[in-house]
C-alpha cells in the first residue's frame, strides 16, 4: 500500500547549516501491516510521517500509494491524494472546539465531497465501537484526553483510508487509554489498512508487525 523509496530530507539551521533528517529512507508497508517508528526526541520521526503523509515535501525520493506515486504532485494534486489514501492522528488531537464529537468525526467526509445520512450512520457507528457513543453531543472542551482522542481516531478513519499515520497517538493519554488506541490501530491493521504509528512508548511496538528505529535519518529495524 505503502512504498518509499530515497527519502531525503533537511532543514537549515539557524547559523545557515543545513541539517539532514532524512538520509535515504526506505519504506514498505502492506495492507494488514501495522508498522511502529521509534526513535530519541529530534530525530525526525514526526518530519517523516509528514514526508509520507505530503504534509511537507522531501528533498528527493519516490512515495507511492497503492500504484500511484504522489511524490512530486502539485498542491491540488496532492490534496486529492491525502483525501482518498490517507487519515492522520496526531498527539494533539486537533479537534475542532466549536463542533460536536460527531461533527468532528463527520468533519472528514467533507474533504471528499461525502455528505448524507449514510456517513452520519457511519461517524456514529465508528463512536460506537470505540466506546463514546454518548459523548456524541459534547464539544471537545467536555471530553476527556482518551475521549477526545477516540473521537479523531474515528475521524481519521470515517472514510476508510487504506493508509493511517498516527503520531505519538498515545502520546496525552494514560496508559488505559493509550491501551484503548493502539487496539483500535490494530484492529485498522487486522482489518486490511496499512498502519504507521511513531511513537516512543514501549507498548506500541508489541502490537507491531515491523519494528523500525530511526537513527540519524537512517530508518533502521530495531
Amino acid at each position: 500500500m505503502l512504498r518509499a523509496v530515497g527519502l531525503v530530507k533537511s532543514y537549515r539551521a539557524p547559523t545557515g547549516k543545513p541539517i539532514r533528517v532524512l538520509a535515504g529512507v526506505d519504506l514498505t508497508v502492506k495492507g494488514g501491516e501495522l508498522v511502529v517508528v521509534t526513535g530519541p526526541s529530534g530525530s525526525g520521526k514526526s518530519t517523516l510521517l509528514n514526508v509520507l503523509g505530503l504534509l511537507e515535501d522531501g528533498d528527493s525520493g519516490e512515495i507511492w500509494f497503492e500504484d500511484a506515486r504522489v511524490s512530486g504532485l502539485g498542491r491540488a494534486a496532492k490534496s486529492q491524494a491525502r483525501g482518498r489514501y490517507v487519515g492522520f492522528l496526531f498527539q494533539s488531537f486537533l479537534l475542532l472546539p466549536s463542533l460536536t464529537a460527531l461533527e468532528n468525526v463527520m468533519l472528514a467526509a467533507r474533504y471528499v465531497r461525502r455528505t448524507g445520512g449514510a456517513t452520519r450512520r457511519r461517524a456514529m457507528d465508528l463512536l460506537q465501537e470505540v466506546g463514546v457513543a454518548d459523548r456524541m453531543d459534547h464539544f471537545p472542551a467536555q471530553l476527556s484526553g482518551g475521549e477526545q482522542q477516540r473521537v479523531a481516531f474515528c475521524r481519521a478513519v470515517l472514510n476508510d483510508p487504506p493508509l493511517l499515520l498516527a503520531d505519538e497517538p498515545t502520546g496525552n493519554l494514560d496508559d488505559a487509554n493509550g491501551a484503548v488506541i493502539l487496539d483500535a490501530l490494530r484492529g485498522r491493521a487486522r482489518a486490511g489498512g496499512a498502519v504507521v504509528v511513531v511513537s516512543h512508548r514501549p507498548e506500541a511496538s508489541v502490537r507491531a508487525n515491523a519494528l523500525y528505529r530511526l537513527r540519524g535519518g537512517v530508518l533502521e529495524s530495531a
